[in-house]
């Protein structure tokens, strides 16, 4: 048995994945202890994992960000607000996130520590000492790839990746285009790290990646672009399996997913669905004459009474819905209208799903550009896609049995992946080194 502390940045998009992996290390024996937000604890404690929440600095509750940060909503997505976001999400709470790590393992000596991107812990670890003189390093890469890579214009470009010389010497200069850009940033990065006594050797995006001992990537590489420049220790491991939903009560209409209408699933994630008039409202709209059923997936408790007020009139073929676990859901889809979070979109190929993405935020623009690469679907290159838009883009992702056959490929790809052995593998093998 190992001691294994598994640690996340207390946000949704990020702890999902961790407290997948903790229920299963759980299950396999493991000593393991869950340090994110305190949010969080009872789902910690639901996967078996004992729990320790993050200093109250460094505890942050990601439903409030634009009432606790208002400048925050005031910057439009790309390098401003991606800058606010580390300085202030990532590595503004450094600081505390790291002492509150080292007491915990002052009194849980583990043999490994599993996080993910965001949880820069890691790579403070790494940094601080050898192998020998630490826990084994784990990350879990739960968005696209952002390391820069002569072989891909940068992360954020939203732009496909191009063969010959020419093109990567353009992804060069375009790369340092882009150093410049975060040069603030990197400072600042610095200066967080130089506190903690441990140098800032890479570009400050490309730290999380080379400063690690394992980092997994949890897709498949014919969802990535590829590159011939990737450090060794990274891997692609496959899509985690959406968790098993126990308790979930079907509503009435849920026998109308097995009929022979077509049915078109569109959601806003679990962080991005502040407002839903961005992607759920005209998705409504733009299918209601269609001969689909259409399942509007809020992801909050309030989200179809936020709907129907928007609407005045549900289209009859509109059920409308809070939560609902996709491991019951996606297996009934025909398609997936989605903002382009990266676990929904990875939960939507492993059940072989086609995608139409319409993302503008964090990652989401990047995720939409693969989703197109790859042929699994249709990306709107907008986050607030017109009715007329998405309707064209439904009828081209249903009608042209292209899109679900890459899918289905793309299925297969990450059935013949194990990532809980993977993980396991590493595990077993810290407590003998």
């Amino acid at each position: 048995m190992a001691k294994v502390i598994v640690g996340a940045t207390p946000f949704e998009g990020h702890v999902g994945p961790v407290l997948t992996v903790a229920a299963d290390l759980v299950r396999r024996g493991h000593d393991v202890v869950v340090y994110t937000g305190s949010r969080f604890e009872a789902r910690a404690l639901g996967t078996g994992a004992r729990f320790q929440p993050l200093p109250p600095e460094a505890d942050l509750d990601d439903r409030r960000l634009d009432s606790l940060f208002p400048l925050r909503a005031t910057l439009p997505p790309g390098p401003a607000q991606l800058s606010f976001d580390f300085e202030t999400f990532f590595l503004g709470q450094l600081p505390a996130q790291v002492r509150g790590l080292r007491a915990l393992l002052a009194r849980f000596p583990a043999d490994v520590v599993v996080g993910e991107l965001g949880f820069w812990s890691i790579p403070v670890l790494s940094l601080a000492a050898p192998p020998r003189e630490r826990p084994t390093l784990v990350t879990l890469g739960s968005v696209p790839l952002l390391i820069q890579s002569a072989d891909t214009p940068p992360f954020g470009a939203g732009l496909p990746p191009t063969p010959g010389e020419e093109a990567r010497a353009r992804n060069r200069a375009m790369n340092a285009e882009v150093r410049q850009l975060f040069a603030e940033l990197q400072s600042f990065g610095a200066a967080t790290l130089a506190s903690l006594g441990v140098p800032i050797p890479d570009y400050l995006f490309d730290v999380p990646f080379r400063h690690t001992d394992h980092y997994l990537q949890l897709t498949v590489p014919s969802f990535e672009y590829p590159r011939a420049d990737l450090p060794e220790h990274l891997r692609f491991v496959g899509t985690l399996p959406p968790p098993a939903s126990r308790t979930y009560a079907e509503p009435a209409w849920w026998p109308e997913l097995s009929a022979d209408q077509p049915v078109v699933v569109v959601t806003q994630g679990t962080v991005a669905n502040t407002d839903l008039t961005e992607l759920v409202v005209p998705t409504v709209r733009a299918l209601a004459d269609l001969d689909v059923l259409v399942v509007a997936a809020t992801a909050r408790p309030d989200g179809p009474e936020l709907v129907r007020r928007a609407l005045i009139d549900v289209p009859d073929n509109v059920r409308l819905a809070g939560y609902v676990p996709f491991d019951r859901l996606l297996p009934h889809a025909d398609a997936l209208v989605t903002n382009g979070g990266y676990g929904g979109v990875q939960t939507a190929l492993y059940h072989g799903v086609p995608l139409v993405v319409a993302g503008a935020s964090e990652d989401k623009p990047e995720v939409a550009a693969r989703v197109e690469w790859s042929g699994t679907g249709v990306n709107l290159h907008t986050g607030r896609p017109s009715p007329t838009e998405v309707r064209a883009a439904v009828r081209t992702v249903l009608s042209d049995p292209g899109y679900r056959a890459q899918a289905g490929i793309m299925a297969k790809e990450i059935g013949q992946h194990q990532p809980f052995d993977t993980i396991a593998e590493i595990i077993d093998a810290s407590t003998i080194r």
